[in-house]
């Protein structure tokens, strides 16, 4: 589908968009100068199989922004654990005793003031259970990116210890790449890698636990981070949510019967799965029913109530 042009900001200027995401930096930014700012707006768009699909889903962009935005604040030390450096820049100014805020109105909600990062090629995955590609890996080689396994695990299967299976981020338009620990030690030094895989893992963790303790699992996440300009690693980016996360309910997965009762998912699986069935992936796929886009829209609505209620 062709996606509508970027919205037109007062006081910003669009740089990128990505498959659901847009960026801006502020309008006096010079072409060559980075910026101090950057305005993260997540639209409404949904993606699967690398395609930007039609339509979007309601309401998704400010969903996922408020859960990620709660997620910054459980990490920064709300859940009781040590405070995790992200990159959430201060939205709003004062100015005549008054509070403004920097973001557009047109976007509230939806987007978040970031601080400019040195941003990692490295995108940080940690996972907790066997599913999806990995799944389908230890089905073949008993093996997850490489990683050995015990045998008799099942689909769905929690592992013995949670993985950190990191990728290489492709340019623009490729597919990331699967790697070992000891390419990304090569990409960028055993220091900046090994800080890397142990915040993974520990946010991970913590933010299983939290899930837990709101009758949830947190199979799988992705995590990406940068150097702010003191050298500290900061966590960027989104964080936790339906579109790089995958979380299932906790008692369906202990009583379900069958690989798709115990791992019902609160994310866009519900796209990916109408788009199989009715698509061959040549050409442009398919619009989404409006069945299929509500549904989508509800379980969204509802990770987001059950973890911060």
């Amino acid at each position: 589908m062709t996606s509508a042009p970027p919205l037109e900001l007062p006081g910003w200027r669009h740089v990128y968009s990505g498959k659901v995401r847009d960026l801006y930096v502020p309008a006096d930014t010079a072409d060559d100068a980075a910026p101090a700012r950057l305005l993260v707006v997540a639209s409404d768009r949904v993606s699967a199989f690398d395609h930007v699909l039609a339509p979007g889903i309601p309401d998704k962009g400010e969903l996922l922004t408020t859960l990620s935005l709660w997620w910054f604040d459980q990490l920064a030390g709300a859940d009781g654990g040590p405070g995790i450096p992200n990159h959430l820049a201060p939205d709003h100014v004062l100015a005549s005793d008054d509070a403004i805020s920097v973001i557009p109105d047109a976007v509230q909600g939806r987007a978040m003031l970031v601080r400019s990062l040195d941003m990692q090629p490295i995108e940080c995955v940690v996972r907790g259970y066997l599913t999806g590609s990995g799944w389908a890996e230890y089905r073949v080689s008993g093996t997850v990116c490489g990683i050995p396994l015990p045998e008799g695990l099942s689909d769905g299967d929690r592992l013995p210890e949670p993985l950190y299976t990191p990728a290489f981020k492709a340019p623009m338009g490729e597919h990331d790449e699967n790697i070992t620990f000891e390419r990304s030690v090569e990409l960028v030094g055993a220091e900046t890698a090994t800080a890397l895989r142990d915040l993974s893992l520990e946010i991970y963790r913590r933010a299983a636990a939290t899930a837990e303790a709101h009758g949830l699992i947190l199979a799988d996440t992705k995590f990406e981070f940068g150097f702010d300009a003191e050298g500290v690693l900061t966590l960027a980016d989104e964080v936790l949510t339906s579109d790089s996360s995958r979380y299932w309910d906790a008692e369906s997965w202990r009583t379900g019967t069958t690989p798709a009762e115990r791992m019902a998912s609160f994310d866009k699986q519900i796209v990916r799965d109408w788009l199989a069935a009715h698509w061959d992936k040549t050409g442009e796929p398919p619009a989404l029913p409006a069945e299929i886009v509500e549904r989508t829209r509800e379980r969204y609505a509802t990770l987001l109530r059950l973890l911060t209620a």
